[in-house]
């Protein structure tokens, strides 16, 4: 008798033949799936946490292929989320070619796209919180990790009305922050004070008056347990993003902080401590073994999606993934001595298979209207998968770099190591929906300087350090900067100044000269000066001309020494 196992295996041989398309294919995947399947869950105990992060603005349903490729440095090395493919598979005794499969890792992601469809969608996310919320009454607590007001065309345009209309819609009772910070700051606060829920930041100071610049916890009540809920956000905005966007902000992690925090909510008869976090999983993993008294850690930023919690000493805690594409549910047992127990369920947001919520349906409609054509509006074809999540190359930034080398003209192209933006079939149209998708930012100017070989090897050296150091108060959670008409080979392993080695110009095949200056095309600089046109300008322009596009991944970045 043929097993479920074997049927997916077979099933998923079959549509890579077939390209996933086969209608039998589809109807077998919509068999599998039901929202009640989906969405259900035993109840456990007096309190429930629903967690969503780092959507990226995303109101409807995409593609997104997770990291093929997510290495960890130090203590993290071979640890979760750092797992990845058949492995992730084996830790997590998930099915190959299954729905989960398809969801939490990258193998075989096209084909078994075409099966089970987009995921994601507010308006299917509103769905599953509304069960949730009928089913545990007043026991709920929703919360918003961040990275929720950018990522797509519509909420660049409208500096974030339409996501926040949204969002307040869906009625979290708190958020954290960082890409919120690109906005600008007295946009930032414009939103904040007409939020009806709380903007938490313990670690975020004005800097002339040295005091918080906004919330630093709040408390809740929920089955008659008394909730601490501290917000983290992330510690290196004014690194990572444009400081002269929110010049009188200081960030940081800010153990001690937070340390006071935690003492202040028990203080207060917390019987429950949550940090609302957008550190990063591995600074959260470190920070729990820092700091004593936090029960549970909502992580956030590094966009990992991981199908069970992870306990640190007594700290647990939970990785939602991005996008939209799943909502973390958490059932907890408190009494009065805190924490007994807990019961877990990462929900996968199916498009096919969740209904949509008829209301935020209409709501996002009407947001998206005053767009809808633009939106819409064809700009090119890919025949190739592009995606943008993996530590060293994704397609998406390959399609970008070879955008920049033509239209500015350069030698070398640079695009930062995002991991924010969907993912494209192959086959798909691209949308100018799609283009902002994957670039739609407040300061997208595409740059044109001159660096020296020094210089370059400086930039991946240090961006190599904020993703491979062994310390993860170091790491500041993106990827490696991609790079176009450039090789080399990385040993992420070794210390700062020498990881990276043989730099090559693919244009020549030279190695690349520490004294001779190139001129290097990019975009999204932190500098305020910087000038040039739009990045997405710059891609629909080189997709006139190459539509449509074949990107196979780089390979010419070798990774050595693991």
């Amino acid at each position: 008798m043929l097993s479920r196992r074997d049927f997916m295996q077979a099933a998923g041989a079959l549509a890579a033949i077939y390209g996933g398309s086969a209608p039998w294919m589809q109807l077998a995947a919509q068999q599998k799936l039901s929202e009640a399947e989906l969405i259900g869950f035993e109840p456990f105990g007096n309190v429930t946490i629903a967690h969503l992060t780092d959507i990226h603005a995303q109101l409807m349903p995409v593609w997104f292929r997770e990291p093929s490729v997510n290495l960890g440095a130090g203590e993290a090395e071979g640890q979760p989320p750092h797992v990845t493919g058949s492995d992730f598979l084996e830790r997590y005794n998930i099915a190959a070619g299954s729905a989960d499969a398809y969801a939490l890792q990258s193998e075989g992601f096209a084909a078994l796209a075409k099966q089970y469809g987009r995921m994601g969608g507010i308006d299917r996310i509103a769905t599953v919180l509304k069960h949730i919320r009928a089913e545990r009454a007043d026991n709920t607590l929703f919360l918003d990790g961040g990275d929720t007001w950018q990522g797509s065309y519509t909420a660049n345009k409208t500096k974030g009305a339409d996501i926040v209309e949204v969002m307040n819609a869906l009625k979290p009772d708190a958020m954290t922050g960082h890409w919120e910070f690109t906005l600008g700051a007295d946009r930032v606060k414009e939103i904040v004070e007409e939020l009806p829920f709380a903007f938490l930041g313990a670690n975020i100071f004005d800097n002339e008056w040295e005091e918080p610049a906004f919330e630093a916890h709040k408390m809740f009540e929920r089955g008659g347990v008394k909730i601490g809920v501290i917000g983290q956000a992330f510690p290196y905005t004014p690194i990572a993003n444009p400081r002269w966007m929110f010049p009188n902000w200081s960030f940081g992690i800010r153990e001690d902080e937070i340390a006071r925090q935690v003492e202040a909510v028990r203080a207060d008869g917390a019987q429950l401590v949550v940090l609302l976090s957008h550190n990063g999983f591995d600074v959260d993993r470190k920070l729990a073994t820092r700091v004593e008294g936090i029960d549970i850690i909502l992580c956030g930023h590094t966009h990992d999606a991981l199908p069970a919690p992870l306990k640190v000493g007594k700290t647990l805690l939970i990785a939602t993934g991005s996008n939209g594409k799943f909502i973390s549910r958490l059932d907890l047992d408190v009494g009065a001595d805190g924490l007994k127990d807990y019961r877990y369920k990462l929900i996968p947001i199916f498009a096919d298979v969740i209904t949509p919520d008829a209301e935020m349906t209409a709501l996002v409609e009407k947001v998206r209207a005053p767009y809808a054509d633009e939106l819409k509006r064809v700009v090119g074809r890919t025949d190739s998968l592009l995606y943008r999540r993996g530590n060293f190359n994704g397609t998406v930034d390959d399609l970008i770099c070879q955008a920049l080398l033509e239209e500015r003209d350069a030698e070398i192209a640079l695009s930062p190591g995002f991991r924010w933006g969907p993912s494209l079939l192959p086959g798909q149209e691209i949308t100018v929906e799609d283009l902002h998708n994957v670039c739609a930012m407040s300061y997208p100017a595409a740059y044109r300087n001159k660096m020296t070989g020094k210089f370059l090897k400086q930039v991946l050296e240090d961006v190599a350090d904020n993703l491979f150091n062994p310390d993860p108060y170091y790491q500041q959670g993106g990827d490696m900067v991609r790079v176009g008409g450039l090789g080399y080979s990385i040993n992420p392993k070794q210390p700062i100044g020498r990881r990276i080695s043989d730099m090559t110009s693919l244009k020549d095949g030279k190695p690349i000269d520490p004294a001779r200056e190139y001129v290097v095309a990019g975009w999204a600089s932190i500098n305020q000066a910087t000038e040039g046109p739009a990045i997405w300008d710059v891609v629909e322009a080189y997709l006139k001309n190459h539509s449509p596009v074949r990107v196979d991944p780089h390979d010419a970045i070798k990774v050595v020494g693991i």
